[in-house]
């Protein structure tokens, strides 16, 4: 029974870590051009356009348990169109302890801090990135900038309906991991003017590049197209304050 007990615990954190393992990212994407420059550190990685054209950047928090590399082929492209876009990964991947969250929304700053060029900035995350996003959203009033919340029941306990800043929240129908009827029940907790985008067969993993997760749903569109809508909202958020001023 012991040996049962033993295998069946080391198949199942083996399948467990295997869901999470980042899956056809292509190699192009994690690799500098002369049109994009790409850093990868152990805080993230850093996407700076050569020539960049725009003074709005996009700052993205990782999803927990999943590595920043998952969401290149999701937030490249954007850097591609002339604008700085910087993927935060999680301490320990999963930042399971506060502390660790903390750390997350230091280095999310640490970012801020380190491009005072950047007028306008869109903040957005994945899952356990989303929370922290809001999070950093409502901390940082100040701050000109934009939020997209994307696969994520967050936020749950503290009310952000007050907030200035533009927010998109993006769903799918499919997500076992933040399922539709809980993003809805918190909705009270954003503006009243918060942009809600549904994506029809999408699930959890697909918002990432990486296996199929835990009691996640499974999807009934292809992960490209279900990232194409992340990332038009991203864009869409990104545009509307060209200007880099709250104002515009």
């Amino acid at each position: 029974m012991r040996y049962a007990f033993l295998t069946w615990t080391c198949v199942s954190t083996l399948w467990l870590a295997n869901s999470y393992r980042t899956q056809g990212v292509p190699a192009s994407v994690l690799e500098s051009t002369s049109d994009v420059s790409v850093v990868t550190t152990a805080r993230g990685i850093a996407y700076r356009p050569t020539h960049p054209s725009h003074a709005q950047a996009v700052l993205f928090f990782s999803g927990s348990g999943v590595a920043a590399e998952a969401y290149a082929p999701l937030l490249r492209p954007l850097a591609e169109k002339g604008y700085a876009t910087f993927i935060v990964s999680l301490p320990l991947r999963f930042a399971p302890l506060e502390s660790h969250k903390q750390e997350a929304l230091e280095r999310a700053r640490s970012v801020i801090d380190e491009n005072p060029s950047i007028r306008h900035w869109v903040v957005s995350g994945h899952s356990l990135g989303g929370a922290l996003a809001a999070r950093f959203a409502a901390a940082e009033r100040s701050l000109p900038l934009s939020l997209v919340l994307v696969g994520t029941t967050h936020p749950k306990e503290t009310d952000m309906s007050d907030l200035q800043a533009p927010v998109t929240k993006v769903y799918s129908s499919n997500d076992g991991i933040a399922p539709v009827d809980r993003v809805l029940a918190n909705r009270h907790l954003l503006p009243a003017s918060t942009t809600w985008i549904a994506i029809a067969g999408g699930n959890h993993s697909q918002f990432g590049h990486y296996g199929h997760q835990l009691m996640d749903g499974q999807a009934t569109v292809e992960r490209e197209a279900q990232q194409g809508i992340v990332r038009d909202a991203i864009l869409q958020s990104l545009t509307e304050r060209e200007c880099g001023l709250p104002t515009c």
